[in-house]
């Protein structure tokens, strides 16, 4: 399975280089993942601070896909947890996988209580929005961490905001909020979530069953 990955907000190239290794890496065996940038437009987001720039990265996001030749990939799967382009069908030619939806998935189908955190408000609102349309029960709102978009690639400053705020939370897995953050192994309940790689897992499986190439 030959995947499309888009990055949701404008990045530098080195950024770009430590998401491309982090899919290389959590990619399964039949599963391939070519990230590519959104672009560098000054109207572009440089984050997802606000609901208008949620809004604008889901447009820039189209406009982006829909240059695609289709023909060249068996789907897209947008770089971002709050699944830009799930509300209906966009005309794309492939299907658009879900990195939030199909990691949530991957807990309710197991009967688990979720909870989740997020970098910000913005985006926890965007979250709960995403997973009540999908009908996935959580057992609370999504936590807000309070970090800044550099903080995506400090792993002990992103760890160490999660530990802080998953404490007392009553559930089986928290889902991490952005698709780019290495998650470190968690010893006990509540698991938290590497979203990626749950959705990487469960579109091998996909591609074994349909034959998508790797």
């Amino acid at each position: 399975m030959r995947l499309l990955a888009i990055t949701p907000i404008t990045v530098d190239d080195a950024e770009l280089a430590r998401r491309q290794w982090r899919y290389d890496e959590l990619a399964p065996a039949g599963v391939t993942v070519v990230l590519e940038h959104l672009g560098s437009g000054i109207a572009l987001p440089r984050a997802l601070e606000t609901e208008a720039d949620v809004r604008a990265s889901e447009e820039a996001l189209l406009a982006r896909y829909r240059e695609v030749e289709s023909a060249d990939w068996d789907g897209f799967l947008p770089d971002c947890v709050l699944d830009p382009l799930s509300d209906g069908d966009h005309g794309l030619g492939r299907p658009v996988f879900g990195i939030g939806r199909l990691a949530a998935a991957f807990v309710a189908g197991q009967g688990a209580r979720l909870a989740a955190v997020a970098r910000n408000a913005a985006i926890a609102a965007e979250l709960d929005r995403r997973l009540a349309s999908y009908g996935v029960p959580t057992v609370a709102p999504t936590a807000v961490l309070d970090l800044s978009v550099e903080d995506i690639a400090d792993d002990a400053v992103w760890a160490a905001a999660v530990e802080r705020t998953v404490q007392g939370l009553d559930c089986d897995f928290v889902l991490n909020a952005c698709s780019a953050v290495e998650v470190a192994e968690q010893p006990r309940a509540p698991y938290l979530l590497d979203p990626t790689a749950a959705a990487l897992a469960m579109l091998a499986h996909r591609g074994a069953v349909t034959g998508a190439r790797g």
